[in-house]
């Protein structure tokens, strides 16, 4: 009988494939890295043929750690990170061009231009994000208008696009052989193509992208009993798997914290910053900057909406302190730096690197670090990136707060800067309420192996799935207000300072 349920994460700097008993516990795990391309400023590219390479070898590695076989794997989940734009040959396998990253703002111009007629907000009430590089509806637009001959493809039925959740499901599942060409909704919710109320194809928007209806996936729930496909007999897994669920990175962490009811939130720390905040089956329209999209939706069940609030650049800048500026030789030894200091020195560091995400909506910003003196030295820096994370954190909260009317008493957190505690405790400062680490903070991976459990019947409901989450660390809020009111408000300052960058 099957133990185990295989989750592979592709994220933005990594992937990795990890194997969970029945009682969401990670039995066995292997992680590694890809290339970060970037070819022109502003540009951040993938390759996705390295990508599928790494997945593989990411699954024999947690598969041979587990000591499992293709047996003792009742199903297999993915999650990914969102947005990150692709188009390939289906007969050929080949990508047209590198997978254009989440981050990437060369879609700027595009979607100014889509802008002039409704402003920002064009799509907004059918798709629920505003216009934005983000998202990957303009990317495909980019590709067809720039990559010589992939919109000819594109249009005789050749070139089919997907993020990276259809990649790996269709490389899973055949490839050139018959890999089935599927998204779930979660996915197709960041594309800014997908009707948010019918959870189908805009076809009157992706008209107005010049983008062929053909390219799109099959849309399938997140966590489908239909089954998308089956992994191959001489496949990475060594048998045939059914492949049964995929959710985007941040809704696989929302699964993954076990937030199942209108009310509860997240907030995920990895490359970016992405909060989640289940509305249960109501789509709500955001007035404070946030994006409204599908939280999940499991088999024929109601669908389940969620707002979000997404901030571009929190880890990363970590890494870019590590590999631009060489003031660290680890991301982990931040943190040890920071505490060589009682504060940050007064200065800010706006990380507008890709503009501004939630809740500003805004692509001419670009970094900043302000309030510069000559008593600011390399712990100070470490520090105002550390601080920088939180602050963010709490701009979204706050929209959160406006938006839903709820205020949170108590944030889930995870991803991998939850290790770090002096950026938790000074989250906790900064919000005013307890932030609380589960004892599995990979809940991205956890997450995809509910969904897929689900389907196959491993776990029977989401009571049982929350009957497995639990407390590892609670960091409560200072009793004095200062990171929430000085120092906040000193950050608001900072922002206002990088507008209008770009022309």
């Amino acid at each position: 009988m099957a133990r185990y349920i295989a989750a592979i994460d592709q994220g933005t700097t990594s992937t990795r494939c990890m194997i969970f008993n029945q009682a969401g516990e990670p039995v066995g795990a292997h992680q590694l890295e890809h290339e970060q391309i970037y070819p022109q400023p502003g540009w951040v590219e993938h390759d996705p043929l390295e990508i599928w390479q790494q997945t593989q070898a990411v699954i024999r590695g947690a598969m041979q750690k587990a000591g499992a076989n293709a047996a003792d794997i009742a199903a297999v989940g993915i999650t990914n990170q969102r947005e990150t734009t692709l188009v390939w040959n289906w007969k050929t396998g080949k990508p047209y061009y590198n997978a254009v990253v989440w981050q990437d703002t060369r879609t700027d111009r595009i979607c100014a231009d889509l802008a002039k007629a409704g402003g920002q907000d064009r799509f907004r009430p059918q798709v629920g994000l505003p216009l934005a590089t983000y998202f990957s509806g303009p990317k495909i637009k980019w590709l067809l208008d720039n990559v010589a001959g992939l919109r000819q493809a594109a249009e005789a039925g050749e070139a089919i696009f997907g993020n990276i959740d259809s990649w790996l499901i269709w490389n899973l599942t055949g490839g050139t052989q018959g890999g089935v060409h599927v998204t779930d909704v979660t996915n197709a919710s960041r594309t800014m193509l997908m009707n948010l109320d019918s959870l189908s194809w805009n076809h009157d928007i992706a008209a107005a992208m010049a983008i062929p209806a053909a390219m799109l996936p099959e849309i399938r729930p997140s966590s489908d009993p239909q089954i998308y496909g089956y992994t191959l007999e001489d496949g990475p897994f060594g048998g045939k798997i059914p492949v049964c669920g995929d959710l985007g990175d941040q809704q696989a962490a929302t699964v993954g914290q076990a937030c199942f009811s209108p009310g509860e939130a997240k907030n995920t720390y990895g490359t970016g910053c992405f909060m989640i905040l289940n509305t249960g089956t109501e789509v709500v329209p955001s007035k404070s900057g946030l994006l409204t999209t599908v939280c999940y939706k499991f088999g024929q069940a109601p669908t389940i909406y969620a707002l979000e609030g997404s901030i571009a650049i929190t880890g990363a800048l970590v890494q870019w302190l590590r590999d631009n500026l060489k003031l660290i030789s680890s991301a982990p030894e931040v943190e040890e730096l920071a505490r060589t200091v009682e504060d940050n020195g007064g200065i800010y560091f706006v990380p507008a690197f890709s503009g501004l995400y939630a809740p500003y909506w805004r692509s001419d910003a670009r970094g900043a670090i302000l309030g510069m003196t000559r008593y600011v030295h390399r712990g100070h820096f470490a520090r105002a990136t550390l601080e920088a994370t939180a602050y963010q954190t709490r701009e979204v909260l706050d929209a959160m707060n406006n938006d839903s009317g709820v205020a949170l008493t108590a944030l889930k957190v995870d991803g991998g800067m939850v290790y770090n505690d002096l950026l938790m405790q000074f989250q906790a400062d900064v919000l005013g309420v307890p932030v609380i680490r589960p004892k599995v903070a990979e809940t991205t991976a956890l997450g995809a192996a509910y969904a897929a459990g689900l389907a196959t019947g491993f776990w029977q409901s989401t009571d049982e799935m929350r009957a497995n989450w639990g407390i590892d660390k609670t960091w409560q809020p200072a009793a004095d207000d200062t990171a929430r009111t000085r120092l906040y408000s000193m950050w608001k300052k900072a922002v206002t300072k990088t507008f209008d960058w770009v022309e």
